[in-house]
């Protein structure tokens, strides 16, 4: 019973651990979520392509892209053509995120980043 006991405790301790890890909350309200374990089976062109969301009074701040096996070519594509145009997208849980169109000549990357925001967001609801 014992063993049973210490299994459930560090069973709960890793949970824990690892919903730090994917969002934390700034001293400015800031809330950050990480992809990286959130969405690790969202891949671009060459694997995941894991983002940081920021995210402050329901509105998107920022989405910054974190390491990726895709080409720095396609993931500056993406960077300066596509992330920009999350900034300042309103949050709703009664809309889903309008649509933002991917980056021609990095699809596969477009899309997997559009994938990590979605499901960066739907974390952030139900756990901000």
């Amino acid at each position: 019973m014992k063993k049973a006991y210490i299994t459930v405790l560090l069973m709960a301790a890793f949970v824990a651990a690892e919903a730090q890890d994917v969002m934390h909350k700034e001293k400015d309200g800031t809330y950050v979520v990480n992809t990286t374990t959130l969405a690790k089976d969202v891949e671009g062109y060459a694997g995941p392509t894991p983002v940081e969301v920021h995210i402050k009074k329901n509105k998107i701040v920022k989405v910054v892209p974190l390491k990726t096996q895709d080409g720095p070519k396609y993931v500056a594509k993406v960077k300066n053509g596509m992330l920009p145009k999350y900034e300042g997208v309103k949050i709703d849980k009664k809309k889903p995120l309008p649509q933002v169109d991917g980056v021609t000549g990095a699809t596969f990357t477009s899309d997997a980043v559009r994938e990590n925001v979605k499901r960066a967001v739907e974390y952030y609801q139900k756990h901000k």
